[in-house]
């Protein structure tokens, strides 16, 4: 199942986009396969996105599906690297 993160997702957004994410992991069936949070068209971002994507990804493993990533801006890397959790937001395939 394929998640589209939005363009923008700062503290403002976090709350609403968390929210949609959750929903759409608790609709998603075993036959829809991972969870993919696509975040290929995020242009603005704060560390909230990382928030967002941690609380979908522990939705998403709780509910047993993989949790993957594909797109993150190169900028949102290097800040879940220094912070030290990029090893929870993995790259896609």
């Amino acid at each position: 199942m394929l998640l589209k993160l939005p363009t923008v997702l700062t503290h403002d957004q976090a709350s609403d986009c968390s929210r949609r994410l959750n929903l759409a992991v608790q609709a998603a069936s075993a036959d829809q396969g991972p969870i993919i949070a696509d975040a290929s068209s995020m242009a603005v971002f704060d560390s909230s996105a990382l928030a967002v994507l941690l609380d979908c990804r522990r939705q998403a493993l709780a509910m047993g599906f993989a949790f993957w990533v594909q797109g993150l801006p190169p900028r949102l890397r290097q800040l879940a690297g220094l912070y030290g959790i990029a090893s929870l937001i993995p790259s896609s395939a």
